[in-house]
This record gives structure tokens, sequence and C-alpha cells, in this order.
């Protein structure tokens, strides 16, 4: 299933087992497409599922308070400052005019990090970062690699809050729907 345009972004999932319990949801993939480059792992069997779908639901509802003071930097240079104040050897005293530790305060009080979002499903590198600035959705994706981040792989959007929001609520309720038929049948023929 996917929800939204992969050219602009887009979340595409699979469930191969659903399961009741809500802590485990369902085992597949979840992946974000930005620009279309594909963020996550996008094989069978890649991640538990309950991780992916509570988080894409707690942006919906913290809607407008991803912000932070760096939100209108270069994608590159927030790709390279994100690597870099947290797995650098020697992170920098400060960035963006701030300190490392209101750097890092931005990033996680604001929930500015989308992915990884706790399951396997980004165990690719990928990280993924939303921004809400005003009436729009700003979102900065990029993969890992040795030397910190690999600038063939960062991509910027921004779109409409109304139009990013809605490509989450689409997923979120069609995953939703999808995972509650499959234990329906498994029960119905278990």
């Amino acid at each position: 299933m996917i929800a939204g345009n992969p050219s602009i972004l887009a979340i595409e999932s699979a469930i191969e087992q659903a399961y009741e319990r809500p802590s485990l949801r369902a085992l597949g993939y979840f992946v974000v497409y930005v620009r279309d480059l594909c963020y996550g792992r996008r094989a069978a069997g890649s991640t538990l599922l309950a991780c992916s779908f509570d988080e894409v639901g707690r942006r919906i509802v913290m809607r407008g308070s991803h912000t932070a003071f760096f939100a209108d930097a270069d994608a590159a240079t927030i790709a390279w400052a994100f690597r870099d104040a947290l797995f650098g050897e020697k992170p920098r005293k400060d960035y963006f005019g701030q300190s490392l530790a209101e750097f890092k305060k931005a990033l996680y009080s604001n929930h500015v990090v989308w992915a990884p979002d706790g399951d396997e499903a980004f165990d690719d590198g990928s990280y993924i970062l939303q921004f809400d600035v005003g009436s729009d959705v700003r979102v900065v994706a990029f993969k890992s690699s040795p030397d910190g981040y690999d600038p063939e792989t960062v991509r910027d959007v921004s779109l409409p809050a109304d139009g990013f929001y809605a490509v989450l609520q689409q997923w979120h309720g069609a995953f939703e729907t999808e995972w509650a038929s499959l234990l329906a049948k498994s029960e119905a023929t278990g």
C-alpha cells in the first residue's frame, strides 16, 4: 500500500503477518519516499510495524509542533550537523549558533526526528527530519555513510502542511484498515 506521490513524498508499507498485540501490529516493511529516493528497508520481513504506525499517529496529533531554530538551513548542512552532533567522534560545541545541547534538544523535544522510529525499518542508515514551518512542512532525508552522511542521498522537499498531513493520515487510516481486515480473516480461518 502506498500513500502520496513518491516523486514528492510518499509512505509505502506491506503487511505479511498481522498480530493482535498493538505493541507488534504486524511484520512487513515501512519506507518513506522523498523526491523518488526510498528511505528504509523495502524488503519482506524487514521490521515489526508498531513503532512506524505509532510514530505516524504521533506526528498527526502533534501537527505544527515539529519546529527547530535551524529549519531554514541548507539540507546538506542539516544532514552534516545531525550526524556530527549525534555520532561524531569530536562533535562541535555549537550548531547553527546554538550549543550542542540546544541543538539536540531541538531535534528530540520537538520530535523533529521522524526516522529512525524505533523499529528495524530504517536499519539501512536512513534519517528523516520533519520541520513544521508556518503553513508548510519541510522534510530533509539522507542516508549515513562512513564519513557521516552520503551527499548523493540528501533530499529536501517543502509542501503545504495540509498536503503533508493528508499523506500521513491516508497511510495511517489505510494501514489500520488493512491490519484489522487481516486480523479478522485470520480469526475466521483460525
